[in-house]
This record gives structure tokens, sequence and C-alpha cells, in this order.
């Protein structure tokens, strides 16, 4: 069987995978970690956050994110700042890159789309230092598009329930498997709930199975494989 026609293969039944949605968000919006950027859909503040998460732990990022969007609270004002003062402000985080690539897409955004952000991934990804994961968490929350995000976390959470082989553990097949189970109407809610499971939960190490929302459902848990 060639690799398109198995990486599009259900993941599993429908009603696993409504159960899976349906518990996840409900576990989030109880559980769900307070961080600034989640008070905001202003697609400027969600990308900072974003490229600062970007290598970074969140408790460090939020050491940093207000205080950047203090200095730069517009995508215009972050175009036309100085480079060095930029860098300056940025300091502390690391990956010096991240920085500079924000600030290229914040002159582009506003050279090229009259600094209104593109609502499309293609757009998106076409910007520099945006990949598919910032494109769809940027589409996700800002502007509440149907758009899957896969990061290290959601990747942990999708593999332990699905029960996906280690051999099938690419990030192309995950990939497919996110666009397959994010929901309509939800992703928002989704996204952030899976990336909240993995990073307190359905950790690498230890997870606390015990206490997962997914547990009676998941397959791993309850021994099975696809």
């Amino acid at each position: 069987m060639s690799k398109k026609s198995t990486s599009s293969r259900p993941i599993a039944h429908p009603a696993t995978i409504r159960a899976f949605q349906r518990r996840l968000i409900d576990w989030y919006r109880k559980h769900g970690r307070d961080l600034p950027w989640r008070r905001t859909r202003d697609p400027y503040a969600i990308l900072v956050s974003e490229v600062m998460l970007q290598q970074t732990q969140v408790q460090r990022a939020m050491l940093y994110y207000d205080k950047f969007l203090q200095r730069y609270p517009t995508v215009e004002e972050l175009a036309r700042a100085d480079e060095g003062e930029v860098r300056e402000t940025w300091e502390g985080l690391g990956y010096y890159t991240r920085a500079r690539n924000l600030q290229r897409t914040a002159q582009k955004i506003v050279e090229e789309h009259n600094g209104r952000f593109p609502k499309n991934p293609e757009a998106l990804t076409a910007l520099p230092g945006i990949g598919q994961y910032t494109a769809g968490a940027v589409l996700s929350f800002a502007f509440r598009r149907n758009a899957a995000i896969l990061d290290t976390n959601a990747a942990r959470v999708l593999s332990r329930f699905f029960a996906v082989p280690t051999e099938r553990q690419t990030t192309g097949f995950l990939w497919a498997v996110a666009r397959q189970v994010t929901p309509s109407g939800q992703a928002h809610l989704f996204n952030q709930g899976i990336m909240d499971l993995g990073a307190t939960i359905c950790v690498a190490h230890t997870p606390r199975c015990a206490v997962c929302p997914l547990r009676t459902v998941c397959r791993s848990v309850n021994g099975e494989q696809r």
C-alpha cells in the first residue's frame, strides 16, 4: 500500500475520534493554563508568543512577552524599529535569528500586505521563520480557522492515544493525523488543549495516565494497536 493511501486512512473509528475531541476540549475548558497570549486574538501578539516559544520554555517566554509588546505594540512599530534595539529587547531569550525573522515578517506584512496578516497558510508560510505549526497557531488562535497544529507535545499525545507504531511516527504521518482529528469550529480549543495535555499530563517521561481525561479511550493505556 502506498504511503499516501496509508496516511489517508482513518486513524480510528469516528466515535473514538469524537470522544478524543470532546474529552480533550472539556478538560481544557476546566484546566487549561492561563497564559497571557491566550487572552488576545491579535495575530501579531499571537505570532510574537509563538516565535518566543520556539526552543524556549513557557515560563521563560512569559518573562519577555509583555516587555516586548510594550516596546513594540503593533506590527508597524516592530517593522520600523532599529534592529539593534530589537535584539536588545530580545536579549536573554537566545536564538536571535527568531527575532530577526520576526522583524522581517513584520516588515513584509506592512510592505506587502498593508499591515494585515494573511489568513491563508500558503501566504503565512511564505513569511520568514513561519512554518506549518506557527501558521496553524496564528490561523486557529487569531482567526478561528480550522487549522491543525503539530508541536512536540501534540505529536506525543497523538502517538500515544492512537497507539501509532514507532516506525510510523513520522512528521508527515502525524501531520495527517492532526488534520484528520482537529474538529471543525473548535480548532482553537482543541489545539490549546492538546498542547496543554502533552505539557502537563501526557509528558515525555512518566506520563500521568491515572489523571488523564483520555485514559478510558486511549489505545496505549488499553493495550490496543492500530
